[in-house]
C-alpha cells in the first residue's frame, strides 16, 4: 500500500487538487502562495497556514515566538503575491495540560505581528489535541492592478532573491520579518513576471516556481547569497528563509536595480540564475524540505 512517505508533499497535493471544484468566481486556485477569488470591488486573497509542535517549533520555544511565527508565515505568503492582508481566523489545538500562560503568550505574539501589518484577528476555534498546533486563516485583497503569480515567468527571465539564505534554524525561522513592503515596491517598480516566498528551501521552491510556468532553471550555487557561516549547499537546501524569489524580465535596467538599492539599502537583491526552456534544465529538486518525507 502506497503511503504519504512514499510520494511526498508535492505529489500528494497534485493528487488532491486534481478534481477539486473550481467555480467561475475562482481567479487563482491551488498551486500558488494564496488563492484569489472575485469580490465586489477588488479580488479577494485567501490563505491558510499551520505550525505544529515538533515540526515548526519545539516545546521549549517561547509562546510569543510560536505565535509570531504562525502569523508571519501566512503574511509572508501574502507578500509573495504583493497582496494586502486584512482579517485572520485562528484555530488553536492544545493538550489540556498546556499552561494557560503559554497560550496567552502565543496570542501575544500573534497579536503583535498582526497589529504591525494591519491585520485584525476576528475569531477562530479551539480544540483538544496531543500537541500544540496553530492554524491561521487569512483574507485580504489585491491592492495593485494585478497580483503576482508563480506561473507567468518566461524563458530568459532573470532569477533574484532578497536577503541571505541558509542557517534559519539558528533562530531566523522564529524571528524573520515578512517582506511585505519590499514585495509591494517590487511589484510597483520592477517588471516582475513571477514571485514566491522561500519557505521549504530554494531547492524545493525554485523548481515549483519554474514548473508553474512550464520551465527549467539554471543556478550556480556559488552565486547564492549566504548567511555568514553557511555553505552554498545550506543556502540551497536549509529552508525557512522566507525571502522572496523573483523572476524579472531580462529587460530590467541597471537604473531600476539601483532604485531598489536606494529604497532598501540594508537588503540586497541578488541575481542567482535564470529560467530556461524545460528541456534545457530538467527539474530535479535535491534538498530542501518536504512534509511526509525527506527531500
Amino acid at each position: 500500500m502506497q503511503t504519504l512517505a512514499d510520494i511526498g508533499e508535492d505529489e500528494l497535493i497534485r493528487r488532491i487538487v486534481r478534481k477539486l471544484p473550481q467555480g467561475e468566481s475562482v481567479l487563482a486556485g491551488p498551486g500558488d502562495d494564496c488563492a484569489v477569488v472575485h469580490s465586489a470591488r477588488t479580488p479577494q486573497v485567501l490563505k491558510t497556514d499551520t505550525v505544529v509542535e515538533g515540526v515548526h517549533f519545539t516545546t521549549e520555544t517561547p509562546g510569543r515566538l510560536v505565535g509570531r511565527k504562525a502569523m508571519a508565515r501566512v503574511i509572508s505568503d501574502f507578500a509573495a503575491m504583493a497582496a494586502t492582508p486584512r482579517h485572520a481566523l485562528v484555530t488553536l489545538i492544545a493538550p489540556p495540560q498546556t499552561a494557560v500562560k503559554r497560550v496567552l503568550d502565543v496570542y501575544t505574539g500573534l497579536q503583535a505581528l498582526a497589529t504591525e501589518f494591519g491585520v485584525s484577528i476576528v475569531g477562530g476555534e479551539t480544540s483538544k489535541g496531543q500537541q500544540l498546533i496553530l492554524t491561521i486563516g487569512l483574507s485580504g485583497h489585491v491592492t495593485g492592478p494585478k497580483w503576482i503569480a508563480r506561473s507567468q515567468a518566461r524563458a530568459g527571465d532573470h532569477l533574484y532573491v532578497t536577503g541571505k539564505l541558509g542557517g534559519s534554524i539558528r533562530s531566523k525561522h522564529l524571528r524573520f520579518h515578512p517582506r511585505m513592503a519590499e514585495a509591494h515596491w517590487l511589484a510597483e517598480h520592477l517588471p516582475i513576471r513571477a514571485m514566491m516566498d522561500i519557505s521549504d528551501g530554494l531547492a524545493q521552491d525554485l523548481p515549483r516556481l519554474a514548473s508553474a510556468s512550464g520551465l527549467g532553471f539554471q543556478v550556480d550555487l556559488a552565486d547564492l547569497p549566504r548567511t555568514p557561516g553557511c555553505t552554498p549547499e545550506q543556502a540551497w537546501g536549509d529552508g525557512e528563509d522566507y525571502e522572496l524569489l523573483i523572476a524579472l524580465s531580462p529587460k530590467t535596467t541597471a537604473k531600476q536595480l539601483t532604485a531598489w538599492a536606494q529604497a532598501f539599502p540594508k537588503l540586497k537583491l541578488t541575481r542567482i540564475g535564470k529560467l530556461v526552456e524545460k528541456d534545457q534544465a530538467p527539474l530535479v529538486p535535491s534538498g530542501g524540505w518536504q512534509h511526509f518525507r525527506s527531500a
